[in-house]
């Protein structure tokens, strides 16, 4: 089907809510959030753009019903499991959804920081979350120190101090190597260690799943420690 006559099929179609957000998760997985406008969704559609006023009534209210459709692609808890493993199974589950939408984590971590309150739909995974920690023997204290610990993690990203990918331009004003070394030798020292060969599978710099990974286990393996 070519796209015109798709576009013909997608008007002919009852718009809902649903299909708002599924049109402008898929363009701005095609082209990035940044690109994302109400005129080209009503676009996509085959409609005209007060058409999706109907359904959302602003950018932010997108937005939000985007990581709505997003964070429940997240599988659900695991069945018979021990809270550790639901835990990371779930996560890392998160951290695949991120993964297929790139541009997702930023405007999560953004729109978190604006609203008072999460959207309803992390409100219910969070609240799983701790329903996951809960009746695994955790107390409300701990729970709510392990929330504080655990951070973005719980929905597949983290913020780093160091952004040690390779893929950048090189900084015009960054010192020379020797002055570098001679200044900050022990940080010279921890990006010497960790750079990986070129020819390696997971190129030059960190390899981010292993970081992310290694960081999730240490938590939930100290986390595990302080259980009674």
């Amino acid at each position: 089907m070519t796209r015109q006559a798709d576009t013909v099929r997608q008007a002919r179609t009852p718009l809902s809510k649903e299909r708002v957000l599924d049109a402008a998760v898929a363009l701005a997985d095609e082209g990035g959030v940044d690109a994302l406008s109400m005129r080209r969704i009503a676009q996509e559609l085959g409609v005209v753009p007060m058409a999706l006023y109907k359904h959302v009534a602003n950018k932010n209210e997108l937005l939000d019903g985007m990581i709505d459709a997003l964070v429940r692609e997240i599988d659900p808890p695991a069945a018979d499991a021990d809270w550790k493993a639901a835990v990371r199974l779930r996560v890392l589950s998160a951290r695949r959804m991120l993964l297929r939408h790139p541009w997702a984590s930023r405007v999560i971590e953004v729109r978190m920081k604006e609203r008072a309150a999460p959207t309803p739909a992390v409100m219910a995974y969070l609240d799983s979350m701790i329903g996951i920690f809960r009746a695994g023997g955790f107390s409300v204290v701990l729970v709510h120190h392990a929330m504080h610990v655990m951070g973005s993690r719980l929905l597949g990203f983290s913020q780093e101090l160091f952004d040690d990918t390779s893929d950048r331009e090189p900084d015009p004003d960054a010192l020379p190597p020797q002055e570098m070394a001679a200044r900050f030798p022990h940080i010279t020292e921890l990006a010497m260690a960790v750079a990986h060969d070129e020819e390696s599978v997971v190129g030059s710099g960190c390899d981010d799943q292993f970081e992310f990974e290694f960081a999730l286990d240490l938590t939930l393996d100290g986390l595990e420690r302080l259980l009674p």
